[in-house]
């Protein structure tokens, strides 16, 4: 696929990775000119600083893995994240919340885009679909996109599954032309990464990007 390398999000978010690790995944996402790196926001300034002279997104994830926190510590998180350089930030909304019927996700999401527009960011938000019914799919893109939201995104990778070809299509079919879905979790492979983009899918947060790449390029 052509320009395979603009959809794709080189994504390293484990618990014991290492500088020696961050600076390969920098390296990668230089050589393929991805279209992101996504790293925890302990590793934001350094992102920005080696990516600076390039046009790759630094996104850093919020209230990650579990979206637990409360609002104000999400707040504090986003601004951190910002003033260290993140161009995009990956919130995980609060799932709890949802689960208990609460308005209080379209609420929090309201509250995080307006900081990241007023700073010209782009905000995503993981709604964790492995934990949603296709109707619960359904009410959580419109609750992301009603509050503002500019991508909404699948997984974290923590949940038993990750992305899904179907759910990316009910998103698409759900969600106005004007908002990105992102499909992370478990995107391996090329030919899932293409069933993906093909079912909807705007970006692809993956770890596997650089083979994922590397696979493409031996099909020319």
């Amino acid at each position: 696929m052509k320009n395979l390398n603009r959809f794709l999000e080189s994504t390293l978010l484990r618990p014991t990775m290492t500088d020696r690790e961050v600076d390969l995944l920098i390296k990668d996402a230089i050589e393929e000119q991805f279209i992101g790196v996504c790293v925890p926001p302990f590793w934001v300034k350094k992102a920005k600083r080696d990516l600076k002279m390039e046009d790759i997104q630094v996104v850093t994830v919020i209230g990650f893995p579990f979206g637990f926190e409360d609002t104000a510590t999400k707040i504090a998180e986003t601004k951190e994240a910002i003033l260290n350089g993140a161009d995009e930030l990956d919130l995980v909304w609060s799932q709890t919340a949802f689960h208990s019927g609460m308005n209080w996700p379209k609420i929090e999401i309201a509250q995080l885009a307006k900081i990241c527009h007023s700073e010209e960011r782009i905000l995503k938000v993981i709604i964790e679909t492995a934990y949603l019914t296709p109707d619960q799919i359904r009410e959580a893109c419109l609750i992301c996109q009603d509050a503002g939201a500019d991508f909404v995104k699948t997984s974290t990778g923590y949940a038993p599954t990750g992305a899904k070809a179907d759910d990316i299509r009910l998103m698409r079919e759900t969600l106005s032309s004007s908002l990105g879905i992102k499909a992370s979790g478990g995107i391996k492979t090329l030919d899932f990464a293409l069933e993906l983009i093909r079912a909807g899918a705007d970006r692809i947060g993956t770890s596997s990007a650089k083979s994922i790449m590397e696979s493409n390029r031996s099909l020319r």
